[in-house]
Formats: structure tokens, C-alpha cells, sequence
């Protein structure tokens, strides 16, 4: 992770004679989640560049404190090694779509998991939400969850493989500070009953043809 030093309250020009206030950090800190370096963060406060007259002058003086006093809060958190503004920023982003971004390249089952908490959450999540109770009401639908597809009961073995692997996902999103807590130490798995097996798998059956059987017969089955 980079970190950045120093926070500087700079301002760019922009049309009708007005500037634009920005924060430039530097080195910069570099997102653990999309990998981009950001250097600027624009502030949407804007003064006269050339105030004509006394309203104008306080109103630059009014909108400068404002400036000043988000960098200040901006580097009390780069001083303290926290850059709490980037989780606040976080905390109200769409958890949806980083789910959506993390599950990119996982195993087909990280899918099936996202598309039931979508349907969970009505489509709808923001990080700052996903605490104890959310999780444990999403353990209970899967319990009683149908299979989105055909509208049949899921397996209780895949239910439990999904509650595992989202249980997985929320440690990620914990360790890319997506959420203030980690609400797995409060969980429960889902237990997994025994399956008995009544045919090998094409794997299993590619295996025992490649074993060496002194009995030409028995291993060819005839």
C-alpha cells in the first residue's frame, strides 16, 4: 500500500472566472480494490478568481474556510495512518457491484451466491449495511431459497457451500476495509449431511482405467 505525506489545498481555473478548489495528496494512495492511484480529490467548492466587490470577497473568505477545513480533516487521518475519508467513501459505495467485481475470475459458484444476495437485497446494498443481522437473514433465505433458475429446492449441501464461500467473500471485503467489522466471528456454518456415492465420476473412472490389472478381462469389464 502507498501512503501519501502531505495534503495541499490547491485551485485550478474553470469557466466564467471561478476556480476550483482540489485536494492534492502526495505521493498519492493507491486503492487496494480497483489498483488506481489516486493523487486529487476535487472538493465541488469554488471562489471568485477576481472578486469585484464585498459579497464576492466574503463569499471566497466563507468557502476557502470550507476548503481548509476538509484538507485538515483529510491529513489528520493520512498523520494517523487510517485515511478514514477513503473508507467513509466506501462505506457508502455500492456493495453490489464490488461483489461483482470481486467474484470476476472465481469459481462459477461465487455466481450463483451473488445473483441469490442480489435477489436478497432487492438489488439494492450499500456497504455500510452489511453488518451481523444482514448476514444471518441471508443464512436464513438460503435455508429456504429455491433455485433461481428452475424454481426447485436447493441441496442442502449447496446451500451450505454457498453460505461458505459468501462467508468467504465478506473476509475479503474486510480485508479491502470495505466494511468497519468482520461479522464472521458471529456466524454459524451450515452443517452438510453425507451423500452416499452410487457411481463413480468420469475423473474416478479415468483413474481405475489407467491402473495397471493383471486380469485383462476384469478391468475391461466382460
Amino acid at each position: 500500500m502507498q501512503y501519501c505525506k502531505t495534503v495541499t489545498l490547491r485551485t485550478r481555473p474553470i469557466k466564467n472566472g471561478m476556480l476550483s478548489f482540489y485536494l492534492d495528496y502526495y505521493p498519492g494512495y493507491r486503492d487496494i480494490v480497483t489498483m488506481k492511484t489516486t493523487r486529487h480529490e476535487s472538493l465541488g467548492i469554488y471562489i471568485y478568481a477576481d472578486p469585484q466587490n464585498k459579497r464576492e470577497k466574503e463569499f471566497n473568505e466563507i468557502m476557502t474556510e470550507k476548503a481548509e477545513a476538509i484538507r485538515c480533516r483529510r491529513f489528520e487521518s493520512v498523520v494517523n495512518e487510517r485515511y478514514d475519508f477513503f473508507d467513509k467513501s466506501k462505506m457508502h459505495g455500492d456493495f453490489l457491484d464490488y461483489f461483482n467485481r470481486v467474484l470476476q475470475g472465481k469459481d462459477p459458484k461465487w455466481k450463483f451466491v451473488y445473483e441469490h444476495f442480489k435477489f436478497f437485497v432487492g438489488g439494492k446494498c450499500r456497504c455500510e449495511e452489511v453488518d451481523i443481522d444482514l448476514c444471518n437473514n441471508f443464512r436464513k433465505y438460503l435455508l429456504t431459497a429455491k433455485n433461481l433458475r428452475n424454481g426447485k429446492p436447493m441441496f442442502i449441501n449447496s446451500v451450505a457451500g454457498y453460505w461458505s464461500t459468501f462467508r468467504g467473500f465478506i473476509n475479503i471485503a474486510y480485508r479491502d476495509k470495505m466494511i468497519r467489522t468482520n461479522p464472521n466471528d458471529f456466524l454459524e456454518k451450515i452443517p452438510t449431511v453425507p451423500v452416499n456415492k452410487e457411481s463413480l465420476t468420469l475423473a474416478e473412472l479415468q483413474k481405475l482405467y489407467k491402473t495397471p490389472c493383471d486380469i485383462d478381462v476384469l478391468k475391461r469389464g466382460h
